[in-house]
């Protein structure tokens, strides 16, 4: 089982998916997102502080089978940081991305999530991705904000399809849109 859940910033969606996996010690917590400073080590200690303590964390943005053990639940948060981490391995700091560059990350962010599918297919595992739905906004002025944007879109998509079902999240709502 494959579930997709997207919504805006804060709307719930990393909550509701770990609620989803309430009661359950078996699960891998793939964390995709870089300390870079003391906001984000904040953010980062409050979702630890919110989940079970026996879950297995698994920390990175490439190679995600190499996550998949024994457990039988996977919950992935979140494809948005794997997504810019990728963006910014492949373009450094480059002023406007490539439309080479932009498939590239795409075909990237894609094949790792793919590749975590298969694994947890073999073990016959559930998982949870979460993202964040950042169409909903206005078109950024910077080339590489416009990139990324158009990026988690599309990944968004190609995601939607794979999974089995898809929740929106909206102010701590969720809202099933595929199942």
């Amino acid at each position: 089982m494959i579930t997709l859940i997207t919504g805006g910033s804060r709307s719930g969606k990393s909550a509701y998916a770990e609620k989803l996996l309430d009661g359950i010690d078996n699960v891998v917590y793939i964390a995709t997102a870089e300390i870079y400073d003391d906001e984000m080590r904040e953010r980062v200690k409050k979702h630890i502080a919110r989940r079970n303590p026996k879950w297995r964390t698994y920390e990175g943005f490439l190679n995600l089978e190499k996550a998949v053990k024994e457990e039988k639940h996977y919950l992935l948060d979140c494809i948005t940081n794997l997504i810019s981490r990728v963006l910014f391995q492949i373009t450094g700091d480059k002023e406007r991305p490539s439309e080479e560059d932009i498939q590239k990350i795409i075909d990237t962010a894609l094949n790792q999530i793919k590749n975590l599918i298969l694994e947890i297919n073999k073990i016959n595992g559930s998982l949870i991705l979460v993202t964040n739905e950042v169409g909903s906004s206005i078109v950024p002025m910077h080339p590489v904000s416009r990139a990324f944007s158009d990026i988690q879109g599309i990944v968004n998509a190609k995601i939607a399809e794979l999974a089995d079902e898809v929740v929106l999240c909206v102010c701590g709502l969720p809202i099933k849109i595929k199942s």
